[in-house]
C-alpha cells in the first residue's frame, strides 16, 4: 500500500546434490508505466551458501523513506535480483518484479436513494497514508460535466478527514462522480463511483 514499507522475499532453491554459493545483486527503482526508470532507490549485494537440495529465503525491505519522494503518479517500483552461481562458468539468473502500490485514500459514501431534482449529500473521505504531514491539499470533484475545486486543511501523518458535498441531479439514470486528491507530497489519487439517480 502506498505510504507503507515494502517487504519482499526472494526464494533460492538448490536442486542439485552439490553445495552452491550464490551471489545476489539486488536493485530497485521507481519507474513509469512504460518501464522507464526514474530513480534507483535500493542497491544491495549478498552471498548465500546453499547445501544440497537446500532452499533459503532472502528478505528485502524497502522503507517508505527510500521511495517516497521518487515515486511518480504511476506508483510503480521495479525490483530486480541478479543471481550468479559461483564457480559455474558465470551461470546467472535474473528475477524481476514490478510492484504497483495501491491507493486506499478515497472513500465515497452515497445516500441510499438519490432522486432527480432533489438535493443529495455525499460523504467524501480522504487520507494521508504517509508517516509525515502533508499540506496544500486539494480535492477536485467532477460531476455532471462540472468540476469543483476544494482547498483543504493540512493533514497530520496517517490522518483521515472528510467533507460533505451537496448536489442536485437534473436527470434520472447513471451519473459518474470522480474525485481527485492532491497535496504537496503526492498527486492524483483518484476515486470513482456511479450514482443511480431515480425518477421523481
Amino acid at each position: 500500500v502506498f505510504g507503507k514499507d515494502i517487504n519482499l522475499i526472494l526464494i533460492l532453491n538448490n536442486l542439485s546434490a552439490d553445495r552452491k554459493t550464490v551471489k545476489v545483486d539486488m536493485s530497485a527503482s521507481t519507474i513509469l508505466y512504460t518501464r522507464r526508470a526514474v530513480a534507483e532507490i535500493l542497491k544491495a549485494t549478498t552471498s548465500v551458501e546453499l547445501g544440497p537440495k537446500q532452499g533459503k529465503h532472502i528478505r528485502v525491505k524497502i522503507p517508505y523513506s527510500y521511495y517516497g519522494r521518487y515515486l511518480t503518479t504511476d506508483k510503480r517500483i521495479q525490483v530486480t535480483a541478479l543471481c550468479e552461481v559461483m564457480r559455474m562458468h558465470g551461470l546467472k539468473l535474473l528475477v524481476e518484479k514490478t510492484i504497483i502500490l495501491e491507493d486506499t485514500n478515497i472513500i465515497i459514501k452515497l445516500p441510499r436513494r438519490i432522486v432527480v431534482n432533489k438535493a443529495a449529500t455525499l460523504e467524501i473521505s480522504y487520507a494521508n497514508p504517509l508517516p509525515e504531514p502533508v499540506s496544500r491539499c486539494v480535492l477536485l470533484v467532477t460531476l455532471m460535466n462540472q468540476q469543483v475545486k476544494i482547498n483543504l486543511a493540512r493533514l497530520a501523518p496517517r490522518e483521515r478527514s472528510k467533507i460533505y458535498f451537496e448536489f442536485t441531479p437534473r436527470r434520472s439514470g447513471p451519473l459518474q462522480l470522480q474525485v481527485d486528491f492532491s497535496c504537496d507530497k503526492f498527486s492524483h489519487v483518484k476515486g470513482f463511483v456511479t450514482i443511480a439517480v431515480a425518477p421523481s
